[in-house]
């Protein structure tokens, strides 16, 4: 009787086990709603939404997806993983920022677009893949991680997400957004920056022009410049800030901000000095990009010296904490 009686408990036992629930995790002691959800699995950036505008077309996709195809884009994936996770949430934050804002006006069926003169670059896996060979798959892992353990974090200042801008490399310090777009904001101010010569390819440059060449160049955009004689009497006025890039100047007599000289003869930044000869002016430049915000060189240079994304971040982003956005 004591058999059966056995062998009916093995055989029914099973049936119990499998009919009763799972049990979930119980909150840990004085963990709020949010907490609890901030420890769950990624939602935040794969349950955003965007309609962005990839080779004029309009396609819909998850803020994560966008994220990956702009970190592929602007930053390269040999980078340390800290410097990438800082270009992940300076995406997002930026994307946010121009979403709150109001979108663009170059496109307002979309959120977002390709285009670098308006918002951010971007690159599929597959395009990624072909120019990095036989890394793609150690590079495209490390950029879905940076998206993923950054899941939906925002640069914040006073609870908005900021005008996170940023650009290659610095020329010792990074620019007050005020002197290249005349706009003050009060997170975009001039920091020191580490990266130099020996961390940024083409740190130093050069571009060279025929008196020809610079005077139709020049005159094409500014009609009433005058550039007669030795190219010695055509600059004048130039002014510098403290880190050497050039607030503004005269040129034939016309006064010209650094930027838009950089933007005419296409110069890697505002930094430069003029030289010339009697059949060429030469600039010689330093850095590369509009010099404000973060520097991407700079930002890896910090991770390798054992800096966080976040304070990467805030280093770069005066007065800014990085945390949850909540729209």
């Amino acid at each position: 009787m004591l058999t059966v009686v056995l062998m009916g408990l093995l055989f029914f036992l099973p049936w119990l086990w499998a009919d009763s629930p799972e049990e979930e995790a119980p909150a840990l002691p004085g963990q709020t709603e949010k907490e609890e959800a901030e420890a769950s699995s990624t939602v935040y950036d794969s349950a955003k939404m965007l309609k962005v505008l990839i080779d004029g077309e309009l396609t819909e996709m998850d803020m994560e997806t966008y994220l990956q195809g702009v970190v592929r884009a602007e930053m390269p994936a040999s980078f340390e993983e800290e410097a990438l996770k800082a270009q992940a949430v300076a995406a997002r934050t930026y994307t946010l920022y121009k979403m709150e804002g109001g979108g663009s006006a170059n496109h307002p069926e979309a959120d977002a677009c390709d285009d670098i003169n308006c918002c951010k670059a971007y690159k599929s896996a597959e395009e990624a893949a072909a120019s990095w060979g036989v890394s793609s798959a150690v590079y495209e892992a490390k950029i879905r991680q940076a998206v993923a353990e950054t899941d939906g974090e925002v640069v914040l200042y006073e609870g908005h997400p900021v005008l996170a801008v940023f650009h290659s490399s610095s020329a010792g310090a990074t620019r007050n957004v005020e002197d290249v777009w005349q706009q003050s904001l009060p997170y975009l101010r001039s920091v020191a920056s580490p990266e130099g010569a020996d961390a940024v390819p083409n740190y130093y440059s050069k571009a060279s022009f025929t008196l020809t060449e610079f005077k139709e160049i020049f005159i094409a955009q500014y009609p009433t410049a005058s550039l007669s004689g030795t190219p010695s009497n055509w600059f004048s006025n130039i002014h510098q800030d403290v880190n050497g890039a050039v607030e503004s100047l005269q040129v034939g007599g016309i006064t010209v901000t650094g930027g838009e000289m950089r933007s005419l003869l296409g110069l890697r930044s505002a930094n430069f000095t003029i030289s010339f000869t009697d059949d060429t002016v030469e600039f010689s430049v330093t850095g590369y990009g509009h010099g404000v915000g973060m520097s991407q060189y700079g930002a890896n240079v910090m991770a390798q010296e054992g800096k966080t994304y976040k304070e990467i971040l805030t280093y770069y982003y005066t007065g800014t904490t990085v945390g949850l956005y909540e729209e």
